[in-house]
C-alpha cells in the first residue's frame, strides 16, 4: 500500500505529464496574429519569416531517417526561422501500407520536430500535403481538393497543437483543377487512381470547412490557405471568399510561384506574377510557402534569357523587395527543386546557396 506522500508524488507526476502534453514547449517564439494585411508578432511589429520546406513525412513514416537532422540543420545552421512540414492524413492515423501502430510513431516524430523547431525560437507550418480521396490508404498523394478524411485529420491534429505559438496550420496543399466555387464549397470530383487506374468519384471538401473544423476544436493558431491552380492564383479570394476569423489569430493566404505555365494565367514573368500578388497583398496577408525553378521540367522561353539560378536569384530579390514572408522548396536532395545536393547538406549551387545566403538576414 502506498503512503500518502507517495500517492501525492504520483499524482503530481501525473499532473506534470498532463500539463506537458497539453502545453507548448517551454521555449517558444512569440505568438503571431493577423491585423489587416499584416502578420504581426506579440509586440505588434510586422514579422519577417524566411525558411524552408522539409519534405518526406508525406511519403515516409519515419522521415526517411533524416528529418530531425534536416530540420536541425535548417534552423541552427541555415538560420531558417520557419519550417514547413508536409504531412499525410493517412500516415497520421497509421493507414499507410507500411504502418502497424495506428500512426503512433508518426505522430510522436511530428511532436519531436515541433519541439525542436520551437526550442530554437522558430515557427513550423503543419501542412496537410497528401490526402486519399476519402478512402483511407488508397492512392495516398496529392489530390485536387481535401476530402472527408481531411476533416478527421484536422479534428485530431488541431487539438494536439492548439494555441502553441510556434505552430501554424496549412489547410491543404495546392488545390488544383478546381473552380473557385469548388475551392470554397467543395463538391463531387472525379480523379483516376494512380495505382489501379480506376476512376474514383469523391465528395471534396472546401477549404472553409477545414478552417471551421480547426476553429471548432478551440485552436486559435494562425491558419494558412492556398489558392487554386496549384496555389498560384489567389485573386478569387477577394471576390467574397475571404475566411472570416473572429475567434482566432487570423488567416494568411499562401501562394506557390513556379516558372510553370498555369491555366488561365499562362507563363508569367517574375515582374508579372509579383505585380499580381502585390495587388492581393495590399488587401490581405500573403506568404509564399513554396518556390523554386526546375528548368528541365518547365523550360523558359528563349526570350527570357534566364536559367534556374537566374530565376531563383531574381525571385529571392523580389520576395525581399516586397517584404513577403517566404519558405523555399525543398531541403531534400531529391524533392525538386532541391536546396541540398545530399545528406551532408551541401547547398545546391543554383538554389540552395542563394537561399542560405538570404536566410542570414534572419540573424540581423
Amino acid at each position: 500500500m502506498k503512503s500518502p506522500i507517495s500517492l501525492l508524488l504520483s499524482a503530481g507526476a501525473a499532473l506534470c505529464v498532463i500539463i506537458a502534453a497539453a502545453s507548448p514547449a517551454l521555449s517558444a517564439p512569440a505568438q503571431l496574429h493577423v491585423q489587416g494585411n499584416q502578420l504581426l508578432d506579440s509586440t505588434g511589429h510586422p514579422v519577417r519569416l524566411r525558411g524552408v520546406n522539409c519534405a518526406s513525412m508525406e511519403w515516409s513514416t519515419n522521415g526517411e531517417g533524416h528529418i530531425l537532422k534536416t530540420v536541425e540543420v535548417a534552423v541552427r545552421d541555415w538560420h531558417a526561422n520557419i519550417i514547413r512540414l508536409p504531412l499525410s492524413q493517412d500516415r497520421w492515423f497509421g493507414k499507410a501500407p507500411d504502418q502497424r501502430d495506428g500512426g503512433a510513431s508518426y505522430r510522436a516524430l511530428v511532436r519531436r520536430i515541433v519541439d525542436l523547431v520551437s526550442s530554437n525560437n522558430a515557427y513550423i507550418i503543419l501542412d496537410l500535403h497528401w490526402s486519399d480521396m476519402g478512402h483511407w490508404g488508397r492512392d495516398i498523394g496529392q489530390h485536387r481538393l481535401p476530402d472527408s478524411n481531411s476533416i478527421v485529420f484536422w479534428q485530431h491534429l488541431a487539438p494536439a497543437y492548439a494555441n502553441n505559438p510556434a505552430v501554424l496550420f496549412d489547410l491543404y496543399n495546392e488545390p488544383n483543377h478546381v473552380t473557385w466555387d469548388e475551392w470554397y464549397k467543395g463538391g463531387r470530383l472525379t480523379e483516376t487512381d494512380r495505382k489501379s487506374g480506376d476512376t474514383v468519384t469523391y465528395d471534396a471538401v472546401g477549404l472553409p470547412e477545414l478552417f471551421r473544423t480547426i476553429r471548432a476544436t478551440g485552436a486559435k493558431n494562425v491558419v494558412l490557405a492556398g489558392g487554386i491552380n496549384w496555389a498560384f492564383e489567389v485573386g478569387g479570394i477577394l471576390r467574397g471568399r475571404e475566411l472570416s476569423d473572429p475567434q482566432g489569430y487570423g488567416v494568411v493566404y499562401a501562394v506557390h510561384p513556379y516558372p510553370h505555365r498555369y491555366d488561365h494565367l499562362g507563363l508569367e514573368t517574375i515582374p508579372e506574377w509579383s505585380a499580381r500578388l502585390q495587388a492581393f497583398a495590399d488587401r490581405l496577408p500573403l506568404i509564399v510557402t513554396e518556390f523554386g525553378s526546375l528548368e528541365k521540367s518547365w523550360p523558359f522561353p528563349q526570350s527570357w534569357h534566364t536559367n534556374d539560378e537566374g530565376w531563383n536569384r531574381e525571385t529571392l530579390r523580389t520576395l525581399e523587395a516586397h517584404h513577403w514572408n517566404w519558405v523555399a522548396w525543398d531541403m531534400h536532395p531529391y524533392a525538386e527543386p532541391c536546396l541540398i545536393t545530399g545528406w551532408d547538406y551541401t547547398p545546391t549551387p543554383s538554389f540552395g546557396v542563394w537561399v542560405k545566403q538570404a536566410l542570414e538576414k534572419n540573424q540581423e
